[in-house]
């Protein structure tokens, strides 16, 4: 058994990422490409975004610092700290509206 901040890995990544000339920083906390289950801690600074990309499961945003928008197609939607955001079986970007965090939880089609 293992345990973890996710609070502490957020505020890590969100330093990282102040310091990165992408604006972006991330860690995995669990799973990886070998496993379904993989879980990434995503820091993006305000203005920054993971531009559009296919879908490669099942996945879900939970947002744990600041806001975002998930934009699929004509679509978006919007979280803040607390939100959890069901990612769409479509290609899909995520936006920055404001320094934030996020964990993305992926379950991979094999």
């Amino acid at each position: 058994m293992r345990k973890m901040s996710l609070t502490a890995l957020a505020r890590e990544q969100l330093e990282n990422a102040a310091r990165e000339t992408s604006g972006r920083s991330a860690r995995t906390v669990y799973g990886g490409h070998e496993h379904v289950l993989r879980q990434t801690v995503i820091a993006l600074a305000a203005g920054q975004q993971l531009s559009e990309h296919e879908n490669p499961g099942e996945a879900t945003v939970h947002v744990l610092h600041g806001r975002v928008r998930l934009v699929s197609d004509t679509n978006s939607w919007e979280g803040s700290a607390g939100d959890l955001l069901v990612v769409p079986p479509a290609r899909h970007g995520l936006h920055a509206l404001e320094d934030a965090a996020v964990l993305l939880t992926v379950a991979a089609s094999h």
